[in-house]
């Protein structure tokens, strides 16, 4: 958290408001998010520098720069990127200063977030998987990187290696759509299981998006406001509540040191 759906919102809504800006200033009030280079070559480096496009790749934010270097971030769990904020935020650590006059904060309470400024993002996001949201990825795709894995369901959802930008509560939702036990063995899947799970992934994320990501933690949208994705979750959070289809408590377990929230009925093994 923030997953795909939520970091694809925060570029979206950063795009009009930084595309042809210059970085006039950066503060670092907190070296640690600053992976690379050291923070003073970061600093001085990026100043005078324009913001010509904004990608998304996994859960990461790529700027791209006039000089043809690219300014990384990933939010890891609980960082943010907010826009001329109306009030100071204490967990603040890097301010990028516009030209027009505006404030990009990045501000992460748990300090696990990181920046990078780099000659190619791919020294950062080269390991990653494909993209679920794009034509490539079809169900064919799917069941062919899913036969040489034969951990938990679950755990290979969350292998950024395996697919790009899925996290824990959206892996347990595309999970439930597609009625499948989280623990279930990934090459033991039939070819309608994956069917099923190739429309759950893409029609969850897509949802997600739609509804501006999900606020069930600190992830706020760079205006300040929340997503409201979370709304429409069947099982991601809702531990110990009735599920939704069939009225069944829903379980939490651990897989891989992460929590799984699932139906035992729905998503029988």
């Amino acid at each position: 958290m923030p997953e795909l759906p939520e970091v694809e919102t925060i570029k979206s809504e950063l795009l009009p408001h930084i595309i042809g800006r210059r970085f006039t200033g950066v503060i670092v009030y907190d070296a640690k998010p600053v992976r690379q280079p050291s923070v003073e070559e970061f600093r001085r480096k990026l100043v005078g520098q324009k913001i010509t496009s904004l990608e998304r790749r996994g859960k990461y934010l790529i700027f791209h720069l006039s000089s043809g270097d690219v300014l990384v971030t990933h939010l890891k769990m609980s960082g943010a990127l907010l826009l001329n904020p109306k009030q100071t935020d204490r967990h603040a650590r890097v301010i990028f200063h516009l030209d027009n006059g505006s404030q990009l904060v990045f501000t992460d309470r748990r300090r696990l977030g990181a920046v990078w400024l780099l000659e190619n993002e791919q020294a950062v996001t080269g390991k990653l998987g494909p993209e679920p949201l794009t034509p490539k990825f079809t169900a064919e795709t799917l069941a062919k990187r899913l036969q040489s894995h034969q951990a938990p369901i679950k755990a290979v959802l969350l292998d950024q290696a395996f697919l790009a930008g899925i996290g824990n509560m959206y892996a347990d939702e595309t999970l439930f759509a597609a009625r499948i036990h989280p623990l279930r063995k990934a090459n033991s899947l039939s070819p309608q299981e994956i069917r099923n799970l190739h429309k759950a992934i893409v029609d969850i994320l897509r949802s997600a998006i739609d509804s501006k990501g999900a606020s069930v933690d600190t992830y706020k949208r760079p205006d300040g406001q929340l997503g409201t994705a979370h709304f429409n979750f069947c099982v991601a959070h809702r531990g110990g509540k009735p599920c939704p289809v069939c009225g069944t408590a829903i379980q939490r377990l651990a897989i891989r040191n992460r929590g799984s929230c699932f139906c035992p009925n729905c998503q029988n093994p």
